[in-house]
């Protein structure tokens, strides 16, 4: 392990990279920002000792994660008190074809993080969560909007885990055989995986001169998703 590795998160048998250590990364940087570059993730938990895995939007300040949903979801309910939670993301970078089919693979960037479980009671604190929930995908966005009702604000629940341990594991090794697969006539090779935004398709009900605002310049046509997702978090968070 480098040193650049083991500054960043603590390494410890729960988050330590088991298999190929050289994939394994515990530092702030590389963990922050493929949690950034992402906006779904997937919080496994343990209800009375059934195990539970949810997908959902989230988002990071600092070392501290944040999710949401409906106040009355399973995973709301069970996960306010501290319990522990673990939140993972994974970005798929390729298809891997090679000569045997144990060397076939993928190249991925994914993170697992280790925490406990929160919810957020303070109304101010659930307030300004609610608008970043939006803000840190779309910024600048929350503030010309209708505002949300009083309903609306309970119906929601708001969970944040402060990031106590984590790991993140990076494969970008393209097809690897065993040296004496390569003289064998098969064909072999590496699919690159790209999520791209599309054209953009306004709303049909759109009011005469509505228009698309400057800030969500991040999301254009033919660009990565988590190029923009990084842009907008680095507009909602480092810029403003």
């Amino acid at each position: 392990m480098t040193e650049q590795r083991q500054a960043g998160y603590r390494v410890s048998d729960r988050n330590q990279v088991k298999r190929r250590h050289d994939r394994g990364f515990y530092d702030h940087a590389t963990v922050h920002a493929l949690l950034d570059a992402a906006m779904l993730c997937h919080v496994s938990y343990v209800v009375e000792g059934q195990p539970f895995c949810t997908p959902t939007f989230f988002w990071r300040e600092g070392s501290r994660l944040y999710w949401h949903g409906s106040s009355a979801s399973r995973m709301l309910r069970n996960l306010t008190h501290g319990e522990p939670a673990c939140l993972t993301v994974t970005h798929l970078d390729s298809l891997v074809l090679a000569r045997s089919g144990f060397n076939h693979s993928a190249d991925y960037r994914s993170v697992m993080a280790f925490g406990k479980a929160k919810l957020i009671e303070d109304p101010q604190e659930k307030e300004r969560a609610l608008v970043m929930m939006v803000d840190r995908l779309y910024p600048q966005r929350t503030a010309g909007l209708r505002p949300a009702t009083a309903q609306e604000i309970k119906a929601t629940s708001v969970i944040a885990m402060e990031i106590e341990q984590a790991s993140a594991k990076i494969r970008v090794r393209g097809v690897v055989d065993d040296d004496e697969d390569y003289a064998l006539p098969i064909y072999a090779e590496r699919i690159p995986v790209i999520t791209v935004l599309g054209e953009p398709e306004p709303c049909p009900r759109l009011m005469s001169g509505v228009q698309r605002p400057a800030t969500l310049a991040a999301y254009a046509a033919n660009r990565s998703l988590q190029d923009a997702l990084t842009e907008a978090y680095l507009n909602s968070y480092v810029k403003r």
